[in-house]
């Protein structure tokens, strides 16, 4: 939960921008060039736009936005991507009778709030090792927060991997005219994440307090090599072959975690 500073009495509206962006990270094991095409199909299906269209929208809903618009799209060969923009407050048309809400005509207008995701399936050509990545971004304006919705985010991906930023831009002004440049406390991302989800990751922190930025990386402690076999198990694999995929998948790892390439 996030917790605010004493109360803040504004000048207008909290013009403060709050960004919560993940790089998630799913790595598979695909041992034949069929094998690799079925996860890409798979993780297609699984992950699809109306699917994600559901994520996000739940998304809204917890960190109490209300959906303006809803715009999603599959792609070919692979991969999908959704965007839902937001308000803080029900958008609505004074002078209507009834105050209805107001057409998607004024969506321009809020496009500070918005929640987007992207997805990228792709295959190693050579090696088996296949990966699925989604770019998440939720951005809100005024005093809703991303953060409430940070854990229900990585538990829909059951992620091997979570590289998360959180920024707070701008300022707002209180009643005085004085600048504030954040409303809530926080010393690191992982404040907000749940004690199941801290004892599944392993996780560091680069966190830039004066710019008010925040950067939390996170891997899975477990290894267990099933989890990772795309159509297989272990137990048929010999043991030299077990070997090599784990130090093929423990390898892959390692380098999206440290965001750089190992030396060989």
């Amino acid at each position: 939960m996030v917790k605010p500073l004493p109360r803040l009495r504004l000048q207008g509206f909290n013009n403060l921008t709050k960004s919560l962006s993940f790089n998630i990270y799913d790595i598979c094991y695909a041992a034949s060039e069929d094998q690799r095409q079925r996860y890409i199909e798979y993780i297609d299906e699984v992950y699809n736009a109306e699917r994600l269209t559901q994520i996000l929208t739940e998304v809204a809903n917890i960190i109490g936005a209300n959906i303006l618009n809803v715009a999603r799209q599959d792609y070919d060969p692979q991969g999908a991507s959704v965007t839902i923009l937001i308000s803080e407050e029900p958008v609505i048309d004074k002078k209507a009778a009834g105050r209805e809400l107001i057409s998607d005509a004024v969506v321009a207008h809020l496009d500070k709030s918005h929640i987007t995701v992207h997805t990228y399936p792709e295959t190693h050509p050579h090696n088996g090792i296949a990966t699925f990545r989604a770019d998440i971004d939720v951005a809100t304006c005024g005093v809703i927060s991303p953060l409430k919705a940070l854990n229900y985010l990585i538990e829909s991906f059951d992620s091997d991997i979570v590289v998360t930023d959180y920024r707070v831009r701008g300022f707002t002004r209180d009643i005085k005219g004085k600048k504030h440049y954040i409303d809530h406390k926080i010393n690191s991302i992982q404040d907000f994440l749940t004690k199941d989800i801290k004892a599944h990751y392993e996780m560091m922190d680069v966190n830039v307090y004066q710019e008010n930025l925040f950067h939390t990386k996170m891997h899975v402690k477990e290894f267990d090599l099933d989890t990772y076999l795309f159509e297989g198990k272990a137990k048929s694999l010999s043991f030299k072959e077990r070997q090599r995929i784990e130090a093929q998948v423990r390898r892959e790892i390692e380098e999206l975690y440290h965001g750089r390439n190992l030396a060989d």
